[in-house]
């Protein structure tokens, strides 16, 4: 979790708004991804991204494979169902959508040990120097380095140029 935005019970300003509705605007002219506008009509928005990383965190914490399904329900929740991902009751009543024990996850949702792994990640992603998202991050296994991450993509990249630095990055290591 990379986390663009701290912890803050603040009204999104309107500068901020604008910027946010007109990048789903480009996002869905260049890909075709499906954004419902209503959110800004609905919701109270907050420029607060960490509770929802927290969350994701959790629900990993809770069960096997439970982050990466809590993380398309979260997704989905936000940009298709317009439901405030900076909301507690958004973020519990997830969990319980995708089978997860709700009581449990309010109470681990504010855990330290949930807050020391998504402090790790801060750090580690911002060690990557990735300031942006979305970020595709490469974890390759090399005999002499070991595990090493690496940055292919920050922000938008279409499938081809994805590829091509893929193919780039693997034919130098192959040298």
């Amino acid at each position: 979790m990379g986390g663009l935005a701290p912890d803050s019970d603040e009204p999104m300003d309107t500068k901020t708004k604008t910027y946010i509705q007109s990048a789903w605007r480009s996002v869905a002219d260049r890909t075709g991804a499906k954004f419902n506008h209503q959110f800004w009509a609905v919701c109270q928005p907050r420029r607060s991204t960490y509770p929802a990383c927290r969350a994701v965190i959790t629900a990993g914490l809770q069960l096997t494979g439970s982050r990466e399904r809590y993380y398309e329900a979260l997704q989905r929740a936000y940009f298709l169902d317009a439901r405030n991902p900076s909301d507690p009751e958004t973020l519990i009543a997830l969990a319980k959508e995708i089978g997860l024990d709700a009581v449990q996850f309010q109470e681990d949702l504010g855990s330290s040990v949930v807050q020391q792994t998504f402090r790790e990640e801060l750090n580690q992603v911002r060690s990557l120097g990735v300031s942006g998202f979305p970020t595709v991050i490469w974890h390759r296994q090399d005999k002499t380095d070991g595990n090493r991450l690496e940055v292919l993509s920050t922000g938008y990249t279409d499938a081809d140029t994805l590829r091509e630095r893929w193919h780039v990055l693997t034919n130098k290591l192959m040298r």
